[in-house]
């Protein structure tokens, strides 16, 4: 497939795709899906990495969420989850996928949901990235694992971490899960040396 942002032909919803530059067909791509925060945009997801992605090697898939945030977060898993299933069965078919570097990541409300949906699925997502998160919802998780990265801005007034990942990070650590969890000096943002960090944690050996 060629390089750049190609959108998906979806009966579920929308979806954008990024193949990195110098991608080699046939041989094994690390792959991570991308989730928008509140009142967002797919493209808002590609912006998480995108900048990262060529060099990285790295496919990005960026689902449009079908109301104003993710399902989960208005009532209960429904259309997001038939849409990213729908959008991943194409980029599997597209393209060849590294089963040992498949993450699920998101910022804000993306974040939330990327932690719910990657703990439910971790017989799929090898690693899940959250970049402040609001919350986890825990569901029965299969016998597989992912490994978790997260941050939060200390001075965060959208998603105060007292409240939120300085609550959820020791939750998931009594579930089992192994968790990176760093907190910054900021807002309710995603500082670059973190993005690139959380790409590292993802790409590098585990």
């Amino acid at each position: 497939m060629p390089a750049g942002v190609q959108s998906l032909d979806l009966s579920a919803g929308e979806a954008l795709v990024y193949s990195p530059n110098g991608n080699s067909p046939g041989r094994p791509s690390p792959l991570s899906v991308v989730l928008h925060g509140a009142g967002g945009s797919a493209e808002d997801g590609l912006a998480l990495f995108r900048s990262l992605a060529d060099e990285a090697g790295l496919i990005l898939l960026a689902p449009q969420s079908s109301g104003r945030t993710w399902d989960l977060l208005l009532g209960g898993y429904g259309p997001d989850v038939a849409l990213l299933d729908e959008a991943l069965d194409q980029v599997f078919g597209r393209y060849t996928v590294d089963p040992a570097h498949l993450a699920v990541a998101g910022f804000s409300d993306g974040a939330s949901y990327a932690l719910s949906m990657g703990a439910l699925n971790g017989d799929l997502f090898t690693h899940v990235i959250a970049f402040s998160p609001g919350f986890w919802v825990q569901g029965q998780s299969p016998a597989a694992r992912p490994t978790f990265f997260v941050t939060h801005g200390t001075d965060d007034q959208v998603l105060p971490i007292a409240s939120t990942s300085r609550r959820l990070v020791p939750a998931l650590e009594r579930a089992g899960y192994e968790v990176s969890y760093h907190e910054f000096t900021g807002g309710h943002v995603v500082p670059g040396d973190l993005a690139a960090g959380a790409l590292m944690w993802f790409l590098g050996p585990q």
